[in-house]
């Protein structure tokens, strides 16, 4: 989508066609589209390399996951 989208501008332009109002309108559209997908493309690299950049989570020890803390005693009311 973003090479299509810088793509038919840049036709557009050669052409001549952008000169026109409907072309301007439709460059402008284009831009906007591949201006869209390239910003999610981004945001998703950012968030594979921040995922990858996290260190792997620490394995639970037998002994930690057994033990439960008390629990508290109810106080009555006389």
């Amino acid at each position: 989508m973003v090479v299509g989208g810088l793509g038919a501008t840049v036709w557009m332009v050669a052409t001549g066609q952008a000169a026109t109002v409907d072309g301007l309108f439709l460059c402008l559209t284009a831009l906007l589209v591949a201006l869209c997908f390239a910003l999610y493309v981004l945001f998703v690299i950012r968030r594979a390399m921040e995922a990858s950049a996290k260190p792997a989570a620490q394995p639970v020890k037998a002994g930690a996951a057994a033990t439960k803390p008390a629990p508290a005693p109810a106080v009555q009311q006389p």
